[in-house]
């Protein structure tokens, strides 16, 4: 059976892809000549980043995604490869979040996965190849004071991943998790020098990854190589969450 699109010859989308590590993905894909599509919900790419096509898509909307994948199809054929990485944080501690914080969470994070995999998966199952990759985090396993709704919406990646693993091996479509630790992103840049210092002695090798580091798993992912890899949870943590 044949495996996915030949690197440089596929048609790529990436949720949240404007910034941080799906913007990382995106120029990875590009750099090997993929035809990359990147969704933004309300800041789109620089003007540097002009390798590739920038599509206003907020995950929340199952109109939003439908609209998002039918440009892409229309300019270029169906999606091969899936990044489902848009996500937000409303961080508080349990007994001061609200209902709303944690339902918006897990709608961003887990049901926007889920609208963008089921929207990408009906092509995929017809050409019989494809492949599904969901961003999650470190935080899945081991849990997180203060992020009861990203980490119970990063945890339910893995459980929706392996629910598709199974539905979709016999279509030679796989699904997969790359689970991050610390990242080297505009958001850990604007936490404090005390706080960077705290969370870097954490991990065992010292330090943050970076977003080029997470895309790399990504491509791997993504390749031909990793055809008999499906279900997987790949973690991209400096050995953060080791024991989980």
């Amino acid at each position: 059976m044949s495996t996915a699109s030949s690197e440089g010859s596929r048609v790529v989308l990436i949720t949240g892809g404007n910034r941080g590590i799906g913007l990382a993905c995106a120029q990875a894909f590009a750099a090997l000549g993929d035809r990359v599509a990147v969704t933004y919900r309300s800041k789109p790419p620089t003007d540097e980043d002009a390798s590739f096509m920038a599509v206003r898509c907020d995950v929340t909307s199952t109109e939003q995604v439908d609209v998002a994948f039918t440009e892409v199809e229309q300019r270029w054929g169906r999606v091969d490869v899936v990044v489902a990485n848009a996500g937000i944080t409303q961080d508080a501690l349990t007994m001061r979040m609200s209902e709303d914080s944690f339902t918006q969470v897990l709608d961003a994070n887990l049901t926007g996965a889920f609208r963008t995999a089921k929207r990408a998966i009906g092509p995929m199952v017809k050409a019989r190849s494809g492949r599904l990759i969901f961003i999650s985090s470190v935080v899945a396993l081991s849990g997180s004071a203060g992020q009861a709704n990203y980490a119970a919406s990063k945890a339910g990646l893995i459980g929706l991943a392996r629910s598709f693993a199974r539905e979709l091996a016999s279509r030679n479509i796989t699904a997969n998790v790359v689970a991050p630790g610390p990242v080297e992103t505009d958001m850990t840049a604007a936490l404090s020098d005390a706080r960077q210092s705290e969370l870097a002695a954490a991990v065992p090798i010292g330090r943050f990854a970076t977003a080029e580091e997470i895309a790399a798993a990504v491509l791997f992912l993504a390749s031909p190589h990793a055809g008999a890899i499906t279900g997987a949870v790949l973690p991209v943590d400096g050995g953060l969450g080791m024991g989980h």
